[in-house]
């Protein structure tokens, strides 16, 4: 296997575990919170935050839902919002968008396949090092 291959590998795996551990409960301490993954629906699918990517954004493609989070089974349960979604310069829509509340202050996310991103998405990942 390639260096390269092994960078992307490793940058996956630690995106990976950390949406896991993202979704745990941390602490012992009962004002100790869990936090949520960064989730955002659009057009009937559901994207997930990704790290270090490199990308330009493009236009307006109207709103995405960011589900409630509740980390704390029920206590203090955020409710869901919307913010606008954006298209990323050369890949679909359907696989990766740009989420927030102006195109300067946005957010890369895309969708998974199991615990796989779209090869278009793997394209943009730098090394976070």
């Amino acid at each position: 296997m390639s260096w390269a291959k092994r960078s992307v590998t490793a940058v996956l795996t630690a995106v990976v575990a950390a949406s896991v551990a993202a979704c745990t409960a941390e602490g012992n301490g009962a004002d100790d919170a869990a936090s949520c993954v960064y989730q955002v629906t659009y057009d009937g699918r559901t994207y997930q935050d990704v790290a270090n990517a490199e990308f330009t954004v493009g236009s307006k493609l109207g709103a995405a839902t960011k589900p409630p989070c509740d980390d704390t089974g029920g206590q203090d349960e955020e409710p869901a919002t919307t913010e606008t979604a954006y298209a990323v310069a050369g890949v679909s829509p359907k696989v990766a968008i740009a989420v927030g509340d102006s195109p300067d202050n946005v957010q890369f996310v895309a969708v998974y396949s199991g615990n796989e991103l779209p090869p278009e998405v793997k394209e943009l990942i730098t090394s976070p090092w």
